[in-house]
């Protein structure tokens, strides 16, 4: 039984320590195009490190819900999430800067 609590205790600390290193960067960008068709927003932003882009750059992303798009308009100062998977790039949350 006790060997089972220290798995349990390892495993669990194990986690924590991982989780953070997966965890999305808050992206600042600024929308430039809204494809609302098309479920995509063209967005320029600075270095996206947890998408491996150290340079600032204008890009396309998909949106993985197209509501997201009704919350920000062209010229908007945002921050936002994206994700990369096999199809490309994908924001995953967006919100007007403050």
């Amino acid at each position: 039984m006790k060997t089972l609590a220290q798995l349990t205790t390892a495993a669990a600390l194990a986690v924590a320590l991982v989780a953070p290193a997966f965890a999305a960067d808050t992206i600042d960008g600024e929308v430039k195009k809204i494809d609302t068709a098309a479920g995509k927003v063209t967005l320029k932003h600075g270095p996206a490190k947890s998408l491996g882009m150290t340079e600032p750059m204008t890009m396309v992303y998909r949106v993985k819900d197209p509501a997201l798009l009704g919350t920000v308009n062209v010229g908007d100062k945002v921050k936002f999430e994206a994700a990369e998977d096999s199809s490309g790039y994908t924001v995953t949350k967006i919100e007007k800067s403050k």
